[in-house]
């Protein structure tokens, strides 16, 4: 699920071309009850933006982790994803690692360290483009199971078929009986991939609003990052209520015991980066797994499906962000 997916787009929905600019208008807002415009065009991000943007949506640091903290403590956590790695090849084990969340939330930087020292040849991601229509017509889940890893292979999928529980709910790119067959029939999917054996993570990665507003507004006028701010982007800015009443959806009839959903409180990519390996970690017993490189699990930030995200919206409201 995806609250601006690049995949999903209708027919009509086009890119812009090579050097031609995304024309965008005023939005109206209302965030912790005041009515807001942001103007995504201005190169200068709105105080109000800024002022809130890393404790939005209840997040509970103030600060970011630091550089040089990070980098030692991810190292060690990549150094235990090699060992995983070289057990999975071992014992001819697999693993699924679905990412799904608000969108800038950093999905595609979290698989990036996860898979950067991994072997590709056995480590792969999988980000499919949008439906062919040979595949439109075809099993809704079909084009993805052909992705599903062999022995010793774990592999990642930033979005899967929880497309359809979000970007074409909202966006109205497939029926509400689309919606209610998909709701209905994943959670015995899922039971199918872990009674097949396969290892299966749900990560749902979340981030405050100010959070993703400053995050598009980054993209919009970086040149190195322009390319990821889309009219599905521009579409999904005003519809954040709408993607939220999704999400509760999908986590009520997607939240399984043998396929639970793991949300990461995302406004800190470096923190959650490192919360989102440290559960794959801790969740498998791979040989020589060193639990004191690990750590334990930064409870604030991860935890159990619509619980911890309900906690999390509680924290919000209190703070009025």
């Amino acid at each position: 699920m995806g609250d601006s997916s690049k995949t999903a787009n209708k027919k009509g929905d086009k890119e812009p071309s090579n050097g031609e600019k995304l024309s965008v208008k005023p939005i109206k807002l209302k965030i912790a009850g005041e009515t807001r415009e942001f103007d995504i065009d201005k190169p200068k991000l709105p105080q109000w933006i800024d002022d809130y943007a890393l404790e939005s949506g209840g997040y509970p640091y103030s600060s970011r982790m630091k550089k040089g903290e990070y980098e030692e403590t991810l190292e060690r956590l990549q150094i235990e994803l090699v060992k995983l790695q070289h057990w999975l090849q071992d014992t001819g084990g697999r693993i699924i690692s679905v990412f799904e969340g608000r969108d800038a939330a950093g999905k595609g930087g979290t698989i990036f360290t996860i898979r950067q020292f991994m072997n590709p040849r056995t480590a792969r991601n999988v980000a499919l483009p949008a439906p062919t229509e040979t595949e439109r017509g075809q099993w809704y889940f079909q084009r993805y199971a052909q992705h599903f890893p062999t022995s010793g292979e774990f592999v990642t999928f930033d979005r899967s078929w929880y497309n359809r529980a979000g970007v074409e709910r909202v966006m109205e790119f497939c029926t509400q009986q689309q919606v209610e067959i998909f709701l209905t029939e994943t959670p015995d999917f899922e039971r199918m991939i872990i009674t097949e054996g396969i290892h299966l993570f749900k990560f749902w990665l979340d981030i405050g609003q100010e959070m993703q507003l400053k995050r598009f507004h980054e993209r919009r006028h970086s040149p190195l990052k322009s390319w990821k701010f889309s009219p599905m982007d521009v579409a999904g800015i005003s519809r954040w209520d709408d993607y939220s009443a999704a999400l509760h959806a999908m986590l009520e009839r997607t939240d399984m015991p043998y396929a639970s959903w793991t949300i990461v409180r995302s406004n800190d990519k470096r923190r959650a980066r490192l919360a989102a390996i440290r559960h794959i970690l801790l969740s498998l017993p791979y040989s020589g797994r060193d639990l004191e490189a690990i750590g334990p699990e930064d409870e604030s930030i991860i935890g159990r499906g619509a619980a911890f995200l309900a906690s999390n919206m509680d924290k919000s409201s209190a703070s009025g962000t």
